[in-house]
């Protein structure tokens, strides 16, 4: 890939809109600074560092397209949605205008931010003596981490899955901010090149992460830069990463291994059921790896997307809800995350997930839209062990994760455990960017709610944008 910008992403940093803890988290693009001007300090660093985070705020990506958008269309998950512009994205049309409009704005915006990262990176080794205590580290972890979170978003649109073939080419993994091309890549190893990041990331922060070392951070200490460890790519969210990515390679040993650290580390709790009922907590913060801080998600989100006034909003009807939820209407998900229309709009239902608390003063549950949850560390041990032969440690798994949502435990695993997995998936990421990646991993015939042959057709393989297939000659990515 053509890395064309020379500058990096600005951020103002002047009045915040809550307390000093979210100084470095509640950030909004406001220039483009020249890399003398932003590196010449250890606050230019931070400020690389939110403006790549900043970027991800972006509806071509992660609030919107890769979330419940675009990608939530391709995994069928809504009855209703703004017609005129996803209803080739529903028949997995990735020639018309639109759909090919989606693609190539995922592709360039997630490059775009890749290559904000390297740019921090080719200048923090050689200024360590600009940073206080462990910020170095902690700054080079993230970015490393955000290096392969970005990459391995793009393989799982582009490239095939190891299902279907690793060695398929895939797409080039950018490392250095420069105009040479980068050569296009086999699916294995852009992944093994997710891992190595991961793994340097995972080095970096294990000894330094607050989140990690127990280390008590206060406002007062460094201006609060190190609080709010679930809004940036701290060292549990590499670990739950790392899970992901070894899920997709089919290592399931070593997915189990990341996923146990995760789960086991205390740092994450689930939900509590009174601040589902008060309202506070429809993000599952408390359930949070990863979130991106989104200063304006109930004005941009939550109203404009799963609001019935909306002429734009996801909905799916209370029938179809219904059958996501087996009929157990008792499901904290099913019971909290979703509220009902009125009117002519009575028989629709919207997810909760982005709209803002009305009564909390808790600055911890506010503005979040989650990427990487502990949930789904209980879902990939359940599954890794499940195909390691341990029907029983996967049931274990997976009751505990019913048991979280208010479900009876089961007395035996399901048949047909793909199918499980994929409704279980349904009802705990509907809106969240996962579902149609998991009948990819998967290598899914039949997607729920369609008649389309997604093998057959390989709809789980983006084309590549046709200007990086005339401007650096790529192989066939299908």
């Amino acid at each position: 890939m053509k890395i064309k910008k020379l500058y990096i992403l600005g951020i103002a940093l002047g009045s915040m809109m809550l307390s000093s803890c979210n100084e470095w988290l509640n950030v909004q693009p406001s220039s483009q600074i020249e890399d003398t001007e932003l590196f010449n300090s250890e606050s230019g660093f931070k400020e690389a560092l939110a403006g790549v985070y900043s970027s991800m705020v972006s509806s071509k990506t992660y609030t919107k397209e890769m979330t419940y958008s675009f990608i939530g269309i391709l995994g069928q998950e809504w009855d209703y949605y703004y017609s005129s512009s996803y209803q080739d994205a529903a028949a997995y049309d990735y020639e018309a205008s639109y759909t090919k409009g989606y693609i190539s704005s995922i592709w360039t915006t997630n490059y775009s931010g890749i290559a904000n990262v390297n740019n921090l990176l080719s200048h923090i080794d050689d200024n360590a003596k600009l940073f206080s205590r462990d910020n170095q580290n902690i700054i080079k972890g993230e970015a490393l981490a955000l290096r392969a979170f970005l990459h391995f978003d793009l393989l799982r649109c582009f490239g095939v899955s190891y299902a279907v073939n690793p060695n398929q080419p895939a797409i080039p993994y950018s490392t250095a901010l420069s105009y040479r091309v980068f050569p296009q890549l086999k699916v294995c190893e852009v992944a093994d090149s997710v891992m190595k990041d991961l793994k340097a990331a995972e080095q970096l922060l294990v000894a330094c992460d607050p989140i990690k070392t127990g280390r008590e951070i206060t406002e007062s200490t460094d201006n609060g830069y190190l609080l709010n460890r679930q809004l940036h790519l701290n060292y549990y969210a590499v670990k739950g990463l790392q899970a992901r990515v070894l899920m997709w390679q089919g290592k399931y040993a070593e997915a189990l291994s990341a996923a146990k650290e995760v789960m086991e580390c205390g740092q994450f709790t689930w939900s509590k059921v009174a601040n589902l009922q008060a309202g506070y907590d429809r993000s599952l913060a408390d359930e949070h790896l990863f979130a991106l801080n989104n200063l304006t998600i109930k004005a941009d989100v939550a109203d404009k997307y799963f609001d019935e006034g909306s002429a734009y909003s996801f909905a799916v009807t209370r029938d179809r809800l219904l059958d996501y939820y087996d009929n157990a209407t008792q499901d904290y998900r099913y019971t909290f995350l979703f509220k009902s229309g009125s009117a002519t709009h009575a028989n629709n239902r919207y997810i909760t997930k982005y709209d803002m608390p009305s009564t909390t003063s808790n600055a911890f549950y506010l503005y979040k839209m989650p990427l990487l949850r502990v949930s789904e560390m209980y879902l990939i041990a359940s599954e890794a062990e499940y195909r390691a032969g341990n029907v029983d440690e996967a049931k274990r798994y997976l009751n505990t994760l019913r048991i979280a949502r208010n479900l009876s435990t089961l007395d035996e695993l399901p048949q047909d455990y793909n199918l499980e997995l994929i409704h279980e998936y349904r009802r705990e990421f509907i809106g969240e960017g996962q579902l149609f990646f998991l009948y990819k991993r998967l290598n899914q015939k039949n997607i729920l709610y369609s008649d389309v042959d997604a093998v057959e057709e390989k709809v789980y393989t983006f084309p590549l944008p046709i200007t990086e297939t005339e401007s650096a000659e790529r192989e066939d990515n299908k």
